[in-house]
């Protein structure tokens, strides 16, 4: 498919259902916590992704070798895709998915902080500080309101640093030798590096095994399958056919899509500061990827 200079029928269509795919998956991971320990239900999706990625990778002679000089960055990469995961499912443990999406992605907030300062050609302008500000706000109160549903600072917290997680890596591919590879291979040194590191922690965390029922198998092949490789590959694509700055405007849709779900189908109490501050936070996020 051809390079595009705006937006179709289809992208709009294919980002949309990225976004709730990746909303769907903040309740899928809530769900199949109930049957594995958060950080090993992490490992197992980094393992199985990886075995799919090879798969599609071998499939279409796509080298699995990083260069040399770029194996620092990889192993950068993974390890910072680790803490991100730890965090984040720990932090769905905890918390509401109302909670955790709203404040996990806040992460354009910590990217474009972070472009500023590492990135000359990417300083802030003042339609992005005014959304960073709306952002934060946002992402404040969501943090502050304690009187609905299921609440924890520490998920709070967590929530936060796999923003900031994510953040990095996003930066880590655009400062490092990173930047010449391709994405296929940048996400398969996430997983082959992030896997055996989530897998030997786990233990610390608690029981590997809790409860354990079809639906959690159910929703692990999801995560593997849907979200951790092919769905990535498949932004990866609609990243080279339109132009990045619309791809990345539809990350919006993502959180909205996740409290509406957590509300639909775990029934989760969310009161009219949450509603404010996914507001303010989808709002901050369109405004800091304009042009």
């Amino acid at each position: 498919m051809e390079r595009k200079t705006h937006l179709d029928r289809f992208g709009a269509i294919a980002l949309t259902v990225f976004a709730l795919n990746l909303a769907l998956n903040q309740v899928v991971v809530k769900v199949t916590n109930g049957g594995f320990e958060p950080v090993f239900a992490a490992g197992l999706r980094s393992l199985g992704a990886a075995l799919v990625l090879t798969l599609w990778m071998v499939l279409r002679g796509v080298s699995l070798r990083l260069p040399r000089a770029t194996m620092w960055a990889g192993v950068l990469s993974g390890t910072l895709f680790a803490l991100e995961f730890t965090s984040l499912f720990t932090a769905l443990d905890l918390s509401s998915v109302s909670r955790v999406s709203i404040i996990f992605y806040s992460m354009p907030v910590w990217l474009a902080l972070a472009a500023h300062v590492f990135l000359p050609n990417e300083r802030l302008t003042r339609i992005c500080i005014a959304g960073l500000v709306l952002a934060m706000c946002g992402v404040t109160l969501a943090i502050f309101e304690r009187d609905q549903g299921q609440v924890s600072w520490l998920g709070d917290g967590l929530a936060l640093l796999s923003a900031m997680c994510w953040a990095a890596i996003a930066l880590s591919v655009r400062v490092t030798p990173l930047a010449k590879v391709p994405p296929a291979q940048q996400l398969y040194w996430q997983l082959i590096i992030s896997a055996p590191i989530l897998l030997l922690i786990a233990p610390l965390f608690g029981p590997l095994v809790r409860d354990l029922a079809p639906i959690h198998l159910a929703g692990l092949t999801f995560q593997i399958i849907a979200v951790a490789s092919l769905g990535f590959l498949a932004w990866f694509w609609l990243m080279s056919i339109y132009p990045a700055n619309t791809v990345a405007s539809f990350s919006f849709l993502s959180p909205v899509f996740a409290v509406l779900l957590g509300w639909l189908i775990l029934d989760e109490q969310i009161g009219v500061q949450i509603w404010v501050a996914l507001a303010l936070v989808a709002a901050g996020i369109v405004l800091i990827n304009r042009r």
